[in-house]
């Protein structure tokens, strides 16, 4: 855990949450998608749960399989036209009605067994956000290039927000929705991951890290992200390190 709440959470009732929201982005992933949902449908949680997928135009055959996935439990929305991720993930937010929302991959990179860990710090009342480090736990080594990269964009974030994140970039963020409430996401695309993370930090929110398992894909292997990317990500912390909130 690299950053923690000082406050003493044991002077305070604990939170009480109903609902968890798991916003999934869906991008041509129709080898995946089915998969996902149903390892989300088996976790064993203290809270009820709400999928919402948003398929940001598919063209591979993903709507299909997602027509047939969705039920009371797993909401569909779909994009007219490609927007990118952060802009899915804006429009999952829009219907997710859960206190807690969380964010999910759906290319089993994530492992949604490691939502329980998420969970448990916020359900102790120890923080108000939580992220899972996929650099502290089980992890499918990833090229060496991704890693430096990875490890450069959270320095940058740790230096500029004085906090000592270890993943910025992760996908895995959990949310106490009152921290992020009121919040206008800009980004459309991969730059999303430090918008939020510069926005919830300036509101004065430490992040608590857990450790996560991590199967990171390769380009071949269908990964989106790419170097370019970067290049967005640094420019994002270095923006909203001085934009008004």
């Amino acid at each position: 855990m690299s950053s923690t709440d000082s406050t003493e959470f044991s002077d305070f009732p604990l939170p009480t949450y109903r609902t968890l929201s798991v916003i999934v982005p869906v991008f041509n992933e129709r080898n995946t998608v089915g998969e996902i949902i149903r390892r989300m449908r088996k976790v064993e949680l203290p809270v009820d749960l709400q999928i919402v997928v948003v398929d940001d135009a598919s063209a591979d055959g993903t709507d299909k399989i997602l027509t047939a996935l969705e039920d009371s439990t797993v909401r569909v929305i779909s994009h007219p036209t490609n927007q990118g991720k952060g802009a899915a993930i804006r429009t999952g937010l829009e219907f997710a009605s859960g206190d807690l929302i969380l964010i999910q991959d759906a290319d089993l990179e994530y492992d949604p067994d490691d939502w329980p860990k998420l969970l448990a710090p916020i359900m102790k009342g120890k923080a108000t956000v939580v992220y899972g480090s996929r650099f502290t736990g089980e992890r499918r080594n990833m090229l060496f290039l991704h890693w430096v990269g990875n490890r450069f964009l959270s320095l940058v974030t740790n230096v500029l927000y004085n906090t000592t994140i270890s993943d910025m970039e992760t996908c895995y963020k959990l949310f106490d929705r009152k921290a992020i409430e009121g919040l206008t996401i800009e980004s459309n695309r991969f730059d999303f991951e430090p918008e939020i993370t510069a926005k919830v930090i300036r509101r004065g929110h430490r992040i608590y890290e857990v450790p996560i398992s991590y199967a990171g894909r390769e380009f071949d292997e269908g990964k989106k992200i790419t170097w370019k990317d970067g290049f967005g990500a640094i420019w994002a912390l270095v923006k909203y390190r001085v934009k008004p909130l």
